[in-house]
């Protein structure tokens, strides 16, 4: 088979679909690229045990169809030293050699045989097909992915869970440590459904899907989900398992409002964290009406560290400890020029949120405290 293509177009799709290729693999054969010619549509798939994405393209000139594997390092590098040239493609399907030719020289290479690529399985009758537009799906995942667990002791909180009802869609991800909900009411998905997506998964998503993204269709299977934009397709196994009920962890009545400038309250946290214990990375916040206190202590080298940020507080004077690295993570993920944290007592979590709302968004973190020593 022979074709004509764009040296900067197809570096663009390589690109795409390496997101989802292991450097190691079990199968040696998942190191490489499947290309299938069919008609004057180029598609390239790759993949590892648990995920599979495949891009389409339009070719010029085409000749033949057929399908080949080539090692996906190998064209990733050649395509890029080529420096965007047309390119001409001239595959044996007998022999699996494989020539490229560009402006001023060409390449001599082998591909592998199609025939040992894993295939997909043919899509499941009963399966929940939905869509939802592409700037909702990349809100949740952005706004939840930071919180996914990375501990594989507990494998259902590695993945984001998708709490879907026919009016609203909610996102929610935790490592136990901090738990998100990120809820959208504007995406209106028609249908009730509930999975959970696997980080890996999410974060190929994150980097392909744009928010200009007019639709982005779902395809929920017993074991998998595939997610269809643009030119491209991700087919990935979901995790396992029932998520936890993550509405009862939020506590219903948090009385005590303080409203704080995220970024003033942000850099502060993370120069009063270089001088918390390693150990627990224990943050004091002495909480009044006009300002919080924050201190920090490290006794095994004598080093200790205080600063004051000015707030708008509503409640009792509270002295409450948070995990300094935990809440850099939770305050770099809010968006708005303030944030609004929701106290009840030293013992009880906090409830971080934008003070200004997006429509039809809701956005909540909880963090769980730390006990405080006096």
């Amino acid at each position: 088979m022979k074709f004509n293509v764009s040296g900067k177009d197809l570096q663009t799709q390589l690109q795409a679909v390496s997101k989802v290729i292991n450097s190691k693999n079990a199968l040696s054969i998942l190191d490489n690229f499947l290309l299938k010619l069919e008609g004057n549509t180029l598609s390239i798939t790759g993949g590892d045990q648990e995920n599979v994405m495949t891009a389409t393209m339009e070719v010029i000139d085409p000749e033949g169809e057929g399908e080949i594997a080539i090692l996906a390092k190998r064209l990733l590098e050649v395509i890029k030293e080529i420096n965007n040239q047309p390119l001409r493609f001239d595959i044996d399907l007998d022999t699996k050699e494989i020539k490229l030719t560009f402006n001023n020289g060409q390449f001599l290479f082998m591909g592998v045989d199609a025939a040992e690529y894993p295939r997909t399985k043919d899509r499941e009758e009963n399966a929940l097909d939905f869509s939802l537009p592409g700037s909702v799906l990349v809100g949740g995942i952005e706004g939840t992915l930071f919180a996914v667990s990375t501990d594989p002791i507990r494998p259902i909180m590695t993945g984001i869970y998708f709490d879907i009802e026919p009016e609203k869609l909610t996102f929610v991800s935790s490592d136990t440590h901090k738990l998100v909900k990120y809820q959208d009411t504007t995406a209106q998905p028609g249908v009730e459904d509930t999975f959970i997506l696997p980080a890996k998964a999410a974060n190929v998503l994150k980097s392909l899907v744009s928010k200009e993204e007019d639709t982005v269709n779902i395809i929920h299977e017993s074991k998998s989900a595939t997610f269809v934009f643009g030119p491209y397709s991700l087919s990935t196994r979901l995790i396992k398992g029932v998520y936890p009920n993550y509405k009862r962890v939020f506590p219903k009545d948090n009385p005590y409002r303080l409203v704080v400038g995220r970024e003033d309250m942000l850099n502060a946290v993370r120069r009063v964290a270089l001088f918390a214990s390693k150990a627990s990375n224990l943050i004091k916040f002495a909480i009044d009406p006009m300002k919080v206190q924050m201190g920090a202590r490290d006794l095994d080298y004598g080093t200790s560290a205080e600063e004051s940020v000015d707030c708008d507080y509503q409640g009792d004077p509270m002295m409450i400890g948070f995990n300094s690295t935990y809440m850099i993570e939770v305050l770099s993920n809010i968006k708005g020029d303030d944030v609004q944290i929701d106290l009840a007592d030293p013992a009880r979590p906090g409830l971080f949120s934008p003070l200004e709302k997006q429509e039809g968004v809701e956005v909540v973190m909880l963090q769980m405290p730390m006990q405080v020593i006096e």
